[in-house]
């Protein structure tokens, strides 16, 4: 990856455009689509749909995470199991390239009607970035309910200094293209052999559309640089 790939990638960030990033081989192996959340629009969750096809998460940096009190969804099975002693067994203690998932809870916006459409699941992500970009922490419950159709995914701490998922490299992205950190992940899927979207096949499909593709690995040395 060259310097202006990488400045590529920030630019398209700021534009609300799409960026495509590759984790790592000895990782999860997939490309997701990326894009500042606060530009989310129903044609964004379209494209994600139609050309990537899976989940459509929203990840948020921690220190929102930390003013919203939002949990990790383990430490709520945690807390649950006492009630509901069946959820321990579930425990995601066997994850073959991570030691801990992201994922929290799933939400809807208020305003929404069932969640899941293309304009209710932007409205629910953009939403989210702008009550945080403008430090509305208050109004969390009174604009959200849950369960709903949009994840939200917690960024570690330190973000790719402590965990390097496509969470903490998208919310790195976001950092350092001077957007707020909020952003949309959305893994790229291949129906013809129902695996993930292999790079080669990323690469074209970037060419075709105009979009750069990022290795996280790069990514994370810029990062940390800083």
């Amino acid at each position: 990856m060259s310097k202006n790939d990488l400045e590529m990638g920030f630019e398209a960030l700021r534009n609300g455009e799409f960026i495509l990033v590759y984790d790592d081989d000895d990782r999860e192996g997939e490309v997701d689509m990326i894009i500042a959340s606060e530009f989310v629009t129903p044609k964004s969750v379209a494209t994600m749909r139609d050309n990537a096809g899976g989940l459509i998460c929203n990840c948020l940096a921690p220190q929102y995470c930390d003013a919203i009190n939002l949990p990790f969804m383990t430490d709520i099975m945690e807390a649950a199991s006492s009630k509901y002693p069946d959820l321990a067994e579930l425990a995601p203690n066997d994850i073959p390239y991570d030691e801990r998932s992201s994922f929290s809870i799933w939400v809807n916006h208020r305003d929404s009607f069932t969640g899941v459409t293309d304009h209710d699941r932007a409205m629910t992500i953009s939403e989210m970035a702008i009550m945080l970009k403008e430090e509305r922490y208050g109004d969390f419950g009174k604009t959200f309910r849950s369960p709903g159709h949009v994840c939200l995914l917690r960024g570690a701490d330190g973000l790719v200094k402590n965990r390097r998922g496509h969470t903490e490299i998208g919310l790195a992205m976001c950092e350092m293209a001077g957007v707020t950190p909020v952003c949309v992940v959305c893994e790229m899927m291949d129906s013809k052999t129902g695996q993930a979207t292999s790079v080669a096949d990323a690469k074209k499909y970037a060419e075709e559309n105009g979009l750069v593709l990022l290795k996280g690995e790069d990514i994370i040395k810029e990062y940390l640089k800083e």
